[in-house]
């Protein structure tokens, strides 16, 4: 009897010790806030604090640092606006900017309009840029937003900022219903809406930044998939550094695209 007990003590030690190593000794994964819509006062603004305001959604919000670097995942965008004079007299351009500005705001919203050569998607013969819509999706950049992306990138490439600091929106009328917009109906829609291709090779998008999802159902659960939608900090997988998934998925797809999504990789096997 008295040897169950200094094994039922010692038992309750080691696993008091366990509980107390896994609450309190290991860091706990604080996700950082997902990114939000700035506030503008627009009609405050000079076109110094417009310029540094784009700044801050190109390395924040924009998420553009995550390829436009010097790993090369995306071409550099300090001559921006000299080689926008260029391209939009190459042959292989497909838009209908006449000026840089409008050249600069064509390629963030039709990123295929003109695909720098090596830097389309693989098998495209780069005709179709592997960048999304960045006034859609995860990113969900505002014409404001996007107007003061266009003046800190014609600043910073030593352009002439052509910009000017958009009208603030009248207020909705007051008691005005907000349209609704109808949830997606196929899982393949959610993915090109949101960007999922761009970094994951899913549904024939062929992104090679995220971990390769062809399979991912054959390993993980549903409830891991859902975990990684809604907060990519929370588990990062092996190979792979955090920060690179905008953590705002939650809060811009609907409850039924987002279980139609996790439904869809956890069959993938």
């Amino acid at each position: 009897m008295k040897n169950f007990f200094k094994t039922a003590f010692f038992s309750l030690l080691v696993i008091s010790g366990f509980w107390g190593f896994s609450n309190f000794g290991i860091p706990q994964i604080k996700p950082a806030p997902p990114p939000v819509e700035e506030k503008l006062d627009l009609g405050a603004m000079t076109m110094d604090q417009f310029i540094a305001l784009g700044g801050k959604i190109f390395n924040g919000k924009g998420t553009c640092t995550l390829c436009h670097n010097a790993m090369g995942r995306a071409p550099m965008l300090d001559k921006v606006g000299a080689n926008a004079e260029e391209r939009m007299k190459d042959a292989r351009y497909k838009g209908e900017a006449k000026t840089v500005q409008e050249y600069i705001h064509e390629s963030l919203v039709k990123p295929s309009a003109y695909v720098v050569a090596g830097f389309g998607k693989s098998g495209s013969n780069d005709t179709e840029s592997p960048m999304p819509d960045v006034s859609g999706g995860g990113i969900g950049l505002n014409e404001a937003e996007l107007a003061a992306v266009i003046a800190y990138l014609q600043d910073s490439s030593g352009s002439e900022v052509t910009v000017e600091i958009p009208q603030m929106d009248a207020a909705p009328a007051e008691g005005a219903a907000p349209v609704e917009e109808a949830a997606l109906k196929t899982p393949e829609e959610v993915i090109v809406k949101y960007g999922c291709g761009m970094c994951h090779k899913v549904a024939d998008q062929v992104g090679a930044l995220g971990p390769d999802l062809t399979k991912v159902g054959k390993s993980k659960s549903k409830d891991y998939l859902r975990q990684a939608i809604l907060d990519p900090e929370a588990v990062i997988a092996q190979g792979f550094t955090g920060g690179m998934m905008p953590p705002t998925f939650g809060e811009q797809m609907k409850a039924k695209e987002l279980e139609m999504l996790v439904n869809y990789m956890a069959g993938l096997k």
